[in-house]
C-alpha cells in the first residue's frame, strides 16, 4: 500500500495541469526574449579565437574565417600598459563597490527617518536626476567648470588672485572627480532600492523598540541595517560580479580622451575602443570573453564566500 501511494504521488507530482499551462504561456515571451538576445548571440564567442573578417554574410565570415588559437588575446597582456589598465579597472570599482552600498544605504536610512513625506519625496526626486543624464551631458557640465578659458572653478580661482589650473592637464586631480561623479550619478538609483526595502519593513518592530527606550540609533543598528542584510549581500554579489567592466562613457567621455590623463582614466573598455581604430574585431571579442569570463568566475567566489559566512545571505 505503502508503495502504491508513493508511485500515485509521484505520478500526481508529474501530471500536467492548466495551471502549468497558463505560467507556461506568461513565461512564454519572456523565454523566447532571453533566447534570442542572451543566449543566441553566445554563439559569437567563437569570433575571439577566429580571425574574422567582414566580407560578406554574417554566418559565412564566421566558419570560413581561419582559426588564430589564443592570439587575439595576447594584446591584453603584453601591452606596456596592461598593468596600469587592470590597475585602474579593479582599483576603482573596488572603491565603486563599497561607497556604491555604504552612501546610499546611509542616504537611504536618513530620508527614511523623515516625518514629512513631502520632504521626503523632493530629496528622493533630487537625488534620482542625476542617474538618468546622460554621461554626454555630465561631460558638457564638467567641461563648463573645468574649461581652462571659461571654466566656472578658473574663473572663481581668478577672482581669488589664484592662477587658472588647466585641469584636464593635471591627472592628480581627476581620481577624486570620476569618483565623485560616479557616486552622484548612481546615489540616487542605488537609494531608491534600499528605501524600498525600509518603507516595507514592519512598523511593529519600531514601536516595540520605541516602546522598549531604544534609540534612533538602536533601531538603525539592531532592526533597519539587519533587515537590509539580504539585499546588501545580494547588490554586493551582483556589483563584484562586473569588477571587470567600467562604465565607458565616464572613463572616456567626461575626461574628453585627453592623453595627459591615460595613467588615471584608462581601463579594459576605453582600451579595446581605442584598439578598435587600428585592431580586429577578435580582438574585442576576445577582450568581452576574458571580461565575461573572469566577471563569472568573481561572482561565483564572492557568492562562495558569503555562504560559508551567512548561508541564509547567498544567492545559490
Amino acid at each position: 500500500m505503502a508503495t502504491e501511494r508513493r508511485n500515485k504521488r509521484k505520478r500526481s507530482q508529474f501530471r500536467w495541469r492548466k495551471q502549468d499551462t497558463e505560467l507556461t504561456l506568461l513565461a512564454l515571451p519572456t523565454t523566447i526574449w532571453y533566447l534570442l538576445f542572451c543566449f543566441l548571440p553566445m554563439f559569437g564567442i567563437i569570433i575571439a579565437f577566429k580571425n574574422f573578417k567582414i566580407s560578406g554574410g554574417f554566418l559565412s565570415n564566421v566558419f570560413n574565417s581561419p582559426w588564430v588559437g589564443f592570439k587575439n588575446f595576447e594584446f591584453l597582456f603584453t601591452s606596456n600598459d596592461a598593468w596600469i589598465i587592470i590597475r585602474n579597472t579593479i582599483g576603482y570599482n573596488i572603491i565603486f563597490i563599497v561607497l556604491g552600498i555604504v552612501l546610499p544605504v546611509l542616504f537611504a536610512i536618513m530620508i527614511g527617518l523623515l516625518h514629512n513625506r513631502k520632504a521626503s519625496k523632493i530629496y528622493q526626486t533630487m537625488m534620482f536626476l542625476p542617474y538618468f543624464l546622460s554621461w554626454v551631458v555630465v561631460s558638457a557640465v564638467g567641461w563648463a567648470f573645468l574649461s581652462f578659458d571659461k571654466g566656472i572653478l578658473n574663473q572663481m580661482l581668478a577672482s581669488a588672485g589664484s592662477d587658472p589650473v588647466n585641469w584636464y592637464m593635471e591627472p592628480a586631480y581627476w581620481p577624486y572627480f570620476l569618483i565623485l561623479l560616479n557616486v552622484w550619478k548612481g546615489l540616487g538609483y542605488g537609494m531608491v532600492i534600499y528605501l524600498a526595502t525600509i518603507t516595507s519593513l514592519d512598523s511593529t518592530y519600531y514601536e516595540a523598540a520605541v516602546i522598549d527606550g531604544a534609540s534612533i540609533w538602536q533601531q538603525t543598528r539592531y532592526i533597519t541595517l539587519p533587515m537590509l542584510k539580504l539585499v546588501i549581500v545580494m547588490l554586493f554579489i551582483l556589483a563584484v560580479g562586473r569588477i571587470f567592466y567600467t562604465d565607458f562613457g565616464l572613463f572616456y567621455q567626461v575626461t574628453r580622451d585627453s592623453n595627459s590623463l591615460f595613467n588615471v582614466s584608462t581601463t579594459i573598455d576605453v582600451m579595446v575602443y581605442k584598439q578598435l581604430k587600428s585592431a580586429t574585431l577578435g580582438m574585442a571579442a576576445s577582450a568581452a570573453f576574458v571580461q565575461s569570463v573572469l566577471g563569472c568566475a568573481t561572482i561565483l567566489a564572492a557568492n562562495w564566500i558569503v555562504r560559508k559566512i551567512d548561508p541564509d545571505s547567498a544567492m545559490m
